[in-house]
């Protein structure tokens, strides 16, 4: 007679064995298609980089990309059960597992305890014993504890799930948190808007990032990520991309960033219709104009400095001159020029300038005068750095103050650490708006800001 039991054992075994089976059917990256997991658009510039980064390494293996945004605790088993060719997703190297390895690590960020200053601010690790701690499951700040409580076994925290850090955070703002982890990039973004966070101190070494991989999957792969980011290290493309995403972190003070949340609110309404209207003629994101129009008169149409400089935009006398404007502190006129004016400046340079590097330049060149920005690049150039590249030619303009340097260039003297500091700025303020005023919501799997105008190539160039 047949056991009924034995006969239930042999299909659980079966079930399992096919089930084994479809987690191992992961179609190979050499065959067109290469599946790559990244943070939720959700997670913020954290997201846009690994997702921009992903996909120059598709690029790299000329293979097509699909993008599979998942939260951090799930990223593991996902790469366990080979799902997915590899994890882009901010993780922390190094850590103790068994059936993950990492690629280079490509960035290198601090792990901080952040607490409400005006509520509870430890000072040392202990004073957090039966205090509400949070972090992101499985996330690079989750391993930063885990290894620090290998040092102070009685360190307790929620591990939070669904959620993010900016969800931490807010809670630790509103008070409902004492305190949580995050990196120093994520803090500095969320300080834009919870002016009471603050770092208490670091939590262990910081996390070096790196892309993670099944331990088990295509060893060829691995090797073809040293080898796309040895590349993108030698060459630049990486230092120019952590600057576009991260380059203006921590950028504004408290007070600057207060004041403007308060505007958007009371003063932009009444003026956002003009920058729309701007950016249908320029195809310049009316949020970048906004922005720049923020940092030169905070929305003040009848904005005057002590050199005559006037009006919404801050233009000078030969610059409404050359854009035909009657009235600078007519505040349409003024946005109109404005931005014709930034348009006709990015227009200006070399068409091998990529963006957002290019309208970055166009920024200051709106400050200090293109040919000043020129000087700029003439010296960065001579320095042996990229011309091209907004993150090489900010370390040198401010150098157009010294007569060592200006002398030696056509246009001379320059506040070239003024113009810097502007575009920084402008950065800083074009991202709050970004988050605070967004477009109508896209899908999170399908659509990617990459950049202002034009395709990502700029990043291969």
């Amino acid at each position: 007679m047949r056991n009924p039991k034995r006969g239930l054992q042999t299909v659980l075994v079966s079930l399992s064995l096919l089930l084994a089976a479809c987690n191992q059917q992961l179609p190979s990256w050499r065959d067109g298609k290469l599946l790559v997991i990244v943070p939720d658009v959700s997670q913020g510039a954290e997201a846009e980089f690994e997702r921009e980064l992903a996909l120059l390494f598709g690029e790299h293996l000329h293979t097509t990309v699909e993008l599979i945004p998942s939260p951090p605790e799930k990223v593991g088993q996902a790469l366990r059960k080979h799902r997915a060719h590899l994890a882009a997703a901010s993780l922390r190297s190094g850590i103790n597992n068994s059936s993950l390895r990492f690629g280079p690590s490509y960035q290198t960020v601090r792990e901080q305890i952040i607490c409400n200053r005006d509520a509870f601010f430890p000072r040392k690790l202990a004073e957090l014993a039966e205090k509400k701690l949070a972090a992101v499951a499985e996330s690079a700040q989750e391993e930063a504890l885990r290894e620090a409580r290998e040092k102070s076994p009685w360190l307790q925290w929620q591990s939070r799930r669904e959620l993010t850090v900016k969800d931490l955070l807010q809670e630790v703002a509103e008070g409902t948190l004492e305190c949580a982890v995050a990196n120093e990039l994520q803090l500095a973004d969320a300080r834009n808007y919870y002016s009471n966070l603050a770092a208490a101190f670091d939590i262990g070494p910081p996390s070096r990032l790196a892309w993670a991989f099944s331990m088990d999957g295509d060893q060829k792969l691995a090797e073809e990520a040293q080898i796309f980011f040895a590349r993108i290290r030698q060459d630049g493309t990486l230092n120019r991309l952590l600057d576009r995403y991260y380059g203006h972190s921590g950028r504004l003070q408290l007070p600057d960033a207060a004041s403007f949340i308060a505007k958007i609110n009371q003063v932009l309404p009444d003026y956002r219709a003009l920058f729309e209207e701007a950016a249908g003629v320029t195809g310049i994101d009316w949020r970048l104009l906004a922005a720049l129009a923020y940092q030169e008169s905070q929305w003040d149409p009848l904005a005057t400095s002590f050199t005559n400089v006037r009006g919404m935009m801050m233009l000078t006398e030969d610059t409404a001159d050359r854009m035909k404007v009657k009235n600078r502190l007519d505040a349409r006129e003024s946005i109109l020029a404005g931005a014709e004016y930034l348009a006709l400046l990015r227009e200006q340079m070399p068409e091998r300038i990529p963006e957002p590097d290019r309208s970055w330049m166009a920024l200051a060149a709106y400050n200090q005068g293109y040919g000043h920005l020129e000087d700029a690049r003439i010296l960065t150039s001579r320095m042996k750095m990229n011309p091209d590249s907004w993150a090489d030619v900010k370390k040198w303009m401010p150098l157009l103050t010294q007569p060592g340097y200006h002398e030696t260039l056509k246009h001379g003297y320059a506040r070239g650490g003024e113009a810097v500091i502007l575009v920084e700025s402008i950065r800083s303020y074009y991202d709050m708006l970004k988050r605070l005023e967004p477009d109508q919501p896209a899908d999170a799997s399908e659509e990617i800001s990459y950049h202002l105008f034009g395709p990502m190539q700029y990043l291969l160039d």
